[in-house]
């Protein structure tokens, strides 16, 4: 008799935890209440880089002049071709995602699965019907959603969310953004590209403030951000928003997590804008489910705890993705990499998950990209190390696409030069962190990048500059 393995949740992890548990031979049944593809594909990763990619090309054609190009008129978005655009590439990749269910055998159930009791799931379909689905494996993919404050929560106008930027019919003249990680940078980019005056608040001293990310990074993309004249408020908080009016009244005071605060961040101010946007950060699905029916516990957030098998302290019931919390990384690519671990675990594997070699990929302009330790974490557990750095601006290839700020950066051991971490901030950076993954996946030394030739003119040759000044042998950089 096959295993029969449900699955909860149709996104990043789920699908790709399905098709690999019916390459394996299960029998599976995968549940998903929306659209296939989770949050990643339909209000996510895949919308915010359609966007990016418009706001980056109107970018372009604004300096077109650089590259010898006349163009008459002002060139400007059309928000609806670019929501049609949006709609038209998500529904494609959904299809492929049914497609491949299809073609590997997996039954998809569209509908809100909940627990009763342990081995089956009640499905409600859109239909109103309850489907009583058992299993001998469950896998928990349930994801994540915006979190909002409670202060001043989501109306989908004045006050919104990522989803809700995703679906903006007109430009914003202006918008403030609450948060500096990754998601308010991200849209603060696109947004000032498009037209928007924008203002970021961060809670922190500086912008993008992950432990993962290098504070040269930060720094240099606080600088090209000052060159779109988007405005940024460090160690501030929105303490109040005010709709009464129409638009948004934004109160803006100093942040209680911030340290050694300079007098001017202490007075309190307000902005008027049209819109705000809050993005700090997510919260769980996994609540009002049932999880409790399955003796299975979560924080007091709603995250599920799972070992680095994706194993939960349930027998045989597995959790991935978001679901896992921050406890974990919330990323797509993560999700899909736990997705097949705890397929295969499933179904007798014994697969392990690293997460010490997970490529960050960040959607500003310039693009920010990091895998492996930071200088800072490198030197915080007492590793002897060296951080050798190369500027964009002396790669060939930088120069005649005309994007020629950013750096690479290499962290590596002194002692035997294995590459520790690689930290991008550049021109198509997200691309070429793959590099940098592999070398710190192998444990590949900065002897080896600087022995591997690289085509030129390519952006890649700032990794091999890079290494090369780690090895003592500078060239360009």
């Amino acid at each position: 008799m096959r295993n029969r393995i449900a699955i909860l949740g149709g996104g990043p992890g789920g699908y790709v935890a399905a098709v690999r548990a019916a390459q394996l031979g299960a029998e599976v049944t995968l549940i998903e209440k929306e659209a296939l593809g989770g949050t990643c594909l339909n209000r996510g990763c895949i919308p915010s880089k359609i966007f990016q990619t418009t706001a980056g090309i109107l970018n372009r054609f604004r300096r077109c002049q650089e590259f010898g190009i006349q163009v008459e008129g002002t060139p400007r978005v059309d928000m609806p071709a670019l929501l049609a655009r949006k709609e038209k590439v998500v529904s494609t990749q959904v299809r492929g995602i049914e497609s491949l269910l299809k073609h590997n055998g997996v039954a998809h159930v569209k509908g809100t699965g909940t627990f009763k009791t342990y081995g089956s799931m009640n499905v409600l379909t859109a239909d109103g019907d309850t489907l009583r689905i058992g299993w001998d494996t469950l896998i928990i993919s349930t994801g994540s959603e915006p979190l909002e404050i409670p202060a001043f929560p989501f109306d989908g106008e004045s006050v919104i969310s990522s989803t809700d930027a995703l679906n903006l019919d007109a430009v914003p003249e202006s918008m403030v953004i609450v948060g500096g990680g990754v998601i308010g940078c991200e849209f603060a980019c696109i947004l000032a590209d498009l037209g928007t005056r924008v203002t970021v608040v961060e809670a922190l001293d500086r912008l993008l403030p992950l432990p993962s990310v290098d504070a040269g990074c930060s720094k240099v993309l606080q600088r090209e951000m000052k060159k779109k004249k988007i405005t940024f408020l460090l160690n501030r908080t929105v303490t109040a928003v005010d709709t009464s009016n129409g638009s948004a009244l934004v109160s803006i005071g100093p942040s209680p997590f911030a340290e050694n605060i300079k007098a001017k961040d202490h007075s309190p101010m307000q902005i008027e804008t049209d819109k705000v946007l809050v993005s700090i950060g997510r919260r769980s699905n996994s609540k009002g489910i049932g999880l409790e029916n399955l003796g299975l516990e979560t924080d007091n957030k709603g995250w599920i705890a799972a070992d680095d098998r994706l194993r939960t302290p349930v027998e045989n019931v597995f959790a991935i993705g978001d679901a896992l919390g921050p406890e974990k990384v919330m990323l797509a690519h993560v999700a899909s990499a736990e997705g097949v671990i705890a397929a295969e675990n499933a179904l007798g594997g014994d697969r392990k998950m690293n997460y010490d070699a997970v490529p960050g990929a960040i959607y500003t302009l310039p693009e920010v990209a990091d895998v492996g330790l930071t200088e800072h974490q490198a030197r915080e557990k007492g590793l002897d190390v060296r951080a050798d750095a190369v500027l964009f601006r002396t790669i060939g290839k930088a120069q005649v696409i005309g994007e020629l700020a950013g750096e690479a950066k290499i962290v590596s051991d002194v002692q035997n030069g294995r590459v520790l971490g690689v930290h991008i901030i550049g021109p198509h950076a997200t691309d070429l962190i793959a590099e940098g993954t592999l070398a710190v996946t192998t444990g590949c030394t900065v002897q080896d990048l600087a022995a591997t030739i690289h085509a030129h003119p390519t952006l890649s040759e700032v990794t091999m500059e890079t290494a090369f000044k780690a090895v003592g042998r500078a060239l360009h950089g």
